[in-house]
């Protein structure tokens, strides 16, 4: 070999050793972010981390104790006792309870959550079957800020799972509440909602609970479907009953490949509460996939 020769390969042989360090240093990096982002919305779910209370020890907890034989021997007979003072978070379970649907067995504290970990945190979701089970977030002036940013205020993914102050209470009490939520592709945060594509596991798995400071609220999965980019809330008023039918009437008309409707759910807008989750699809920008739900234990 001439020392012409020589020196082009002593050229290629370091710019390929600069290109392997380059691609080595590249593919460390993209299983770094995955890993951090799993952590991330890992450390969510685990917010939960006193030991569960079922829904019958609550209740046992919420309970005031009960002196009776000691309170009547110092009051008169004559004097009238003053009911108990329903417990809001109670009587949503008693609802649920006689809907004939489980209750998780969750221990949800949302003014702890809001103290330890993010003030803007109001309500947990729940999903059996999936990976959702993280707090949920709203932003009081920036409406796609845990788009961008995670629940410790970093900015980056995996985000949060979120609603937005233009268009929806905190209550819960709109005719339509939008989650919003990133498809991860490992499955966290609304990723795994894709499962519902699979008509086996939509009718199997057909429950989503919110807690609240107050109440605990049961959904009935009722469609799961793609649909445009557009933004539901701004585009339809779910709370005129007419435009709320309509909106599902056209859903339920597609029967494509990518609807499942179900039969079971009767849609009528007059005084109803749904729940949309909303995440991406991957390699289609222009479409969402949504999840929704019913309100079943209304007031």
């Amino acid at each position: 070999m001439n020392n012409q020769n020589k020196k082009k390969f002593n050229i290629w042989l370091v710019l390929t050793i600069i290109f392997l360090m380059l691609a080595i240093g590249c593919i460390g990096y993209f299983i770094k972010t995955m890993i951090d982002n799993k952590n991330r919305a890992d450390d969510m779910s685990n917010l939960l981390v006193s030991t569960p209370i079922s829904s019958e020890e609550k209740s046992s907890e919420a309970e005031p104790v009960n002196s009776s034989e000691d309170v009547t021997s110092e009051i008169s007979s004559e004097v009238e006792t003053t009911p108990e003072p329903v417990d809001p978070f109670e009587e949503s379970i008693n609802r649920i309870k006689e809907a004939g649907i489980p209750i998780p067995d969750l221990n949800v504290d949302i003014p702890a959550l809001q103290e330890s970990t993010n003030p803007h945190i109001y309500a947990w979701i729940y999903i059996p079957g999936t990976k959702v089970n993280y707090p949920v977030l709203q932003h009081p002036s920036d409406d796609a800020y845990y788009l961008n940013y995670n629940i410790d205020g970093t900015k980056g993914y995996p985000g949060c799972i979120y609603s937005e102050k233009t268009y929806n209470e905190k209550t819960f009490s709109d005719a339509n509440t939008v989650l919003y939520g990133h498809n991860m592709k490992n499955g966290t945060m609304f990723g795994s909602l894709h499962k519902y594509e699979d008509e086996d596991f939509f009718y199997e798995n057909r429950y989503i609970y919110v807690y609240t400071e107050e109440r605990l609220l049961a959904y009935k999965i009722f469609a799961a479907y793609e649909h445009s980019n557009e933004h539901l809330l701004f585009n339809h008023s779910f709370d005129n009953s007419m435009i709320f039918c309509q909106y599902f009437d056209k859903v339920k008309a597609e029967r494509s490949m990518h609807v499942i409707f179900a039969e079971d759910v009767e849609l009528t807008g007059e005084g109803q509460h749904i729940i949309t989750l909303s995440t991406c699809i991957n390699n289609q920008p222009n479409k969402r996939y949504l999840v929704q739900g019913v309100l079943i234990n209304e007031e």
